[in-house]
């Protein structure tokens, strides 16, 4: 394969591309998608646009976009929004999605069925929370889309990967999903494995981010049964736990789960790798006053509070954090809300050398998620945190795609 011809839906500002063309110059962004809902502007695309160029770009609804305007490509790949993917009605209606988001799960669903040349590889990316969602049906959102992406054809690999566990620089878990469709040079190989071995040692995740041998917990095997109607009303009912570990592969409805762990000794980038010298900092950084706001939202809590639209008293607790953040591990994850300068819980602190409190800047945030310096540059902080809250590191990506050259080559 000389080519391997990607398609990014959900693009955002390009981490997907990023990850993938650090990886290889085979990997060619042939269509690429992304939509903010429910907004006038739609900066996300114009920042992918001013990088990468509006050739083969769509910035309309997904929901709008005909199967036949998406060329043929080889490799699907998309971080999808997580809500509720459960089916009210039959996937005819699908209007009938519970969830405004989840909808969109349905979407990457309507490409793959309807397209012509269905891709032999997907990449998926969500938060890691998707294995056991909702909590009335813990693993029933991502049991639908492991049995939907089966009746498609596919053979499905997860796994639950904190960056900072394999060297980057921020502690961020996201679960990724490897398909392999039964067209693909990889699903004839995958034929040759059990379920295990492939989960545990043979897939593109396991290649790409090494297991300790003989080091799992909660081996299992199972499998998913009915139509996806009957998953979405009775999987996994009324009980405490999804059956979904951080690890997992499945084929033909059968899956091998587990937990597993992270074998790394390598070189770790910590927060303090990635800042930028005090004096390179713009003022409208350093926190210059209300000192103690910031010292209560990140101290532990205990205390009564009122609610007001209910008209009632509770009880709040919550522990304390790490203030300031420290520069000697991986930062925390980065979230939408870490841009501006109002004192809050979430918002990384860091300390500089003469004594002073400062928050991030954005081009420190692109750091974290490995995307290249000012990429997001000419958008407000405000918004340039924002993506990077949405974005994901983007040397995961790498990585995965790094696996997916060599297992092509074996």
């Amino acid at each position: 394969m000389e080519k391997i011809k990607v398609a990014e839906l959900f693009a955002g500002v390009g981490g997907f591309r990023i990850g993938l063309s650090n990886a290889s110059k085979k990997f060619d962004v042939v269509w690429s998608n992304q939509w903010e809902p429910s907004t006038k502007g739609q900066e996300a695309s114009e920042v992918y646009i001013k990088r990468f160029g509006e050739k083969n770009h769509s910035n309309v609804d997904i929901a709008k976009v005909p199967v036949e305007e998406i060329p043929e490509h080889n490799l699907l790949v998309g971080g999808f929004p997580c809500q509720d993917y459960s089916v009210a009605k039959s996937l005819s209606q699908s209007k009938g999605i519970t969830g405004k988001k989840g909808v969109l799960w349905w979407e990457i669903h309507r490409i793959l069925k309807d397209i012509n040349h269905r891709p032999e590889f997907i990449l998926l990316e969500n938060v890691d929370r998707l294995l056991s969602s909702p909590a009335s049906q813990r693993g029933r959102d991502f049991a639908i889309i492991l049995a939907s992406l089966s009746d498609l054809g596919y053979a499905i690999e997860w796994r639950i990967i904190n960056a900072a566990d394999y060297g980057f620089p921020q502690r961020r878990r996201r679960v990724f999903i490897m398909g392999y469709h039964k067209d693909s040079p990889i699903y004839n190989k995958i034929k040759k494995y059990s379920l295990k071995e492939w989960a545990l040692n043979q897939g593109i995740l396991a290649r790409g981010f090494k297991i300790p041998k003989n080091k799992i917990s909660f081996p299992n095997i199972l499998k998913i049964e009915g139509n996806l109607i009957e998953i979405s009303n009775n999987f996994n009912k009324n009980e405490t736990f999804s059956p979904f570990q951080n690890c997992g592969f499945m084929l033909n409805r059968e899956f091998f789960t587990a937990k597993v762990f992270p074998d790394y000794n390598g070189k770790i980038t910590n927060l303090g790798d990635i800042l930028l010298p005090e004096k390179h900092v713009p003022e409208e950084f350093f926190v210059n006053g209300e000192y103690e706001k910031w010292e209560y939202l990140k101290g532990a809590k205990s205390e009564k509070r009122y609610n007001k639209s209910r008209d009632f008293y509770y009880n709040y607790a919550e522990g304390s954090m790490v203030f300031p953040d420290p520069l000697d591990k991986p930062s925390r994850t980065i979230v939408t809300g870490e841009g501006g300068s109002t004192p809050s819980r979430f918002k990384h602190v860091v300390k500089t050398e003469n004594g002073r409190w400062r928050r991030l800047t954005p081009l420190e945030l692109e750091r974290l998620n490995m995307f290249p310096d000012n990429h997001t540059e000419g958008c407000t902080d405000i918004k340039r945190a924002f993506f990077m809250g949405n974005a994901l590191v983007t040397g995961v990506v790498k990585q995965i795609g790094e696996s997916l050259i060599n297992q092509l080559k074996d």
